[in-house]
């Protein structure tokens, strides 16, 4: 997987990508099927602020953490994101049940 890191009003370190790194990789163990992944650092006054975006089965998955410390708001967004793509794996595998029409008969038996 591609990590593209980014910074507004920061330098990226190597302490800083590292830790990027490291925690998106446990994101890609659990989905190996991203390719590239997005990560804008920024710095204002009091916050730092986190957002991940990638592409997963036909959907924009984007996540946005803050938090004081630049090293938890990265933390967040992985948690958030790995929730994120839960939730689309789960959407997506929801419409591949097949559901009852109202004029199966299967269904009518059912209701008796």
């Amino acid at each position: 997987m591609q990590i593209n890191i980014s910074g507004h009003h920061l330098d990226i370190t190597d302490s800083i990508r590292e830790s990027v790194t490291h925690k998106f990789s446990k994101v890609k163990n659990h989905y190996p099927h991203i390719d590239s992944l997005s990560v804008i650092l920024t710095v204002e006054r009091h916050e730092q602020k986190v957002e991940a975006q990638t592409q997963y089965l036909g959907a924009a998955v984007s996540v946005h953490a803050s938090n004081e410390d630049l090293y938890a708001a990265i933390s967040g967004s992985a948690k958030k994101l790995e929730a994120a793509l839960a939730h689309r794996k789960g959407s997506v595998k929801s419409n591949l049940h097949s559901k009852p029409t109202i004029g199966d008969p299967a269904a009518v038996d059912l209701e008796e």
